[in-house]
This record gives structure tokens, sequence and C-alpha cells, in this order.
């Protein structure tokens, strides 16, 4: 399975899936059916599934373009978001497995950005020990989702399954987020070797216009402070008395950052 990183709107990443053998794509959330036509038509491939982690208009605005292009596309999204996805025919819950190719996905329930989120892990394979995280807004590098239909304390229970993934995970998040998640990220754990390290590459990175995504979550886990909730110097430095609240009062200096 090959993955293409495409760039949508202003900082919107969209996923292509390729089963070269198949002649076969998937696509991870196409808020723009435009540049995910062309990949399409330059790699000679039928579309067959989309898959959905949620129903803002930047991840599932391009999905009934891509349907008159592919009728036949099976459509998937979380059964909570019933009714928010164009065309959505697959409804998933906690715990599914969906296929695309000759691999397969577990599907994780994880709210807090929106009240019906979902993610999709790929775990690695006997020739890839690499696994593979399509998590839309719920986890970014260096940061997290805003809280606009969720709670910390659900948001902490969705990041903690991400967190348990293992750290070789690829963590394809939807944004082009991740400078700014850590010059906030300075601003809380500046102590931290790891992030001051990370935030000199991606101010590398990005100044030659590189892409960030996809992240490690091995490196999510050392210096991507939504992951550290737990860790004394950024209760201290939030003066959070539980991981809950020391998650809320990150998330409320991010939203201000």
């Amino acid at each position: 399975m090959d993955i293409y990183r495409l760039n949508a709107f202003h900082d919107n990443y969209i996923f292509v899936l390729h089963d070269r053998d198949r002649g076969t794509a998937a696509v991870v959330d196409p808020g723009d059916a435009t540049p995910v036509l062309q990949h399409l038509t330059s790699l000679g491939a039928n579309l067959r599934v989309i898959f959905n982690t949620h129903h803002h208009s930047d991840h599932v605005g391009g999905n009934r373009t891509l349907l008159a292009q592919f009728p036949e596309a099976a459509v998937y999204g979380s059964a909570e978001d019933h009714g928010r996805i164009p065309g959505q025919t697959v409804f998933l819950n906690a715990g599914d497995w969906v296929s695309f190719g000759d691999r397969q996905a577990e599907v994780l329930f994880v709210p807090g950005h929106t009240r019906a989120h979902i993610a999709y892990y790929f775990p690695p394979t006997d020739t890839d020990p690499w696994g593979e995280l399509f998590c839309g807004d719920t986890l970014f590098a260096g940061g997290c989702g805003r809280l606009f239909e969720g709670t910390p304390q659900q948001m902490v229970t969705s990041l903690e399954q991400l967190r348990q993934l293992p750290d070789q995970t690829r963590v394809w998040c939807a944004h082009e987020y991740t400078l700014n998640n850590l010059k906030f990220a300075m601003t809380v754990d500046g102590g931290n070797p790891d992030l001051n390290q990370r935030l000199q590459a991606v101010q590398a990175a990005r100044a030659q216009q590189q892409p960030t995504v996809p992240s490690e979550l091995g490196l999510e886990k050392q210096t991507n402070p939504f992951l550290r909730w737990d860790q004394p110097a950024l209760q201290q430095a939030v003066k959070g008395q539980t991981p809950v609240q020391t998650f809320a009062r990150l998330r409320g200096k991010k939203d201000m950052f």
C-alpha cells in the first residue's frame, strides 16, 4: 500500500492509498475532490473507498464529486456521524475492522474534536514494521484538535488510546500545524531537550516549504504536550492537579496562543 499526501486549501492534507497490484485506491478525508481526481488520473487507479474521520467540510467536502466519478465507491464514517457525512454507506463503531487491498485497519473511536470522530490504524505487516495512523483532527504533529463538540475527559481518553499504539507508527494528521504547535509547546515544556531539537528541525523544514507530516508516534510521545499531561513539568506549568485538568488548561492556553 503506497500512501500519497496531497495538499488542499490553506493547510489541509488529503491522503490517497494506492494498491498497485489491483489498480485501486482509497482516499482519507477528501475535503476537496480536485487534487484527488488529478492524482487518481496520474495513477490510473479506480477509487474504491472513501475513509472519513469526521464530518467537518474540509474533510468531507469532496465526497459527492468523487462519487459522481466513482459511484460504486464505499463511503466509511462513524456510526455516530449518521446524516452528517455526504454519501456515507458504511457506519463504523469502535473495534470494527476495515479493509483496503491486502491491508486491514482497526477503527478507533476518538471523540473530543467532534462527538463522533474516528481514526483508522493499519498495524505493521511482515514486510513493514511501521503502522499507519490516520487520525484526522484528533492528534496533530506537536498538538491536538480543538474541542468543538467533546469534553477534556473525552479527549484525554481518545489521546490515551493513540498514545498506547507502538512508537513505530506514522501519524498522518490532516493539517500542517506543526511549527505553530511546537512554538506553543515551548511555552509550557521549554526545558524538554527533545522538544527543543524537534523545533529546530521543523523550523528548518518549513523554511524550505517541506511538509512535517507524517510524524512518528514515538516522537509525539516525547515532545507533544497533549500526550504528556501526566508529566510533572507540564502539570506544574499549568498548575494542573489531575491529568484531565492539566490537559484542559493546556488546551485553553493553546486556544489563546
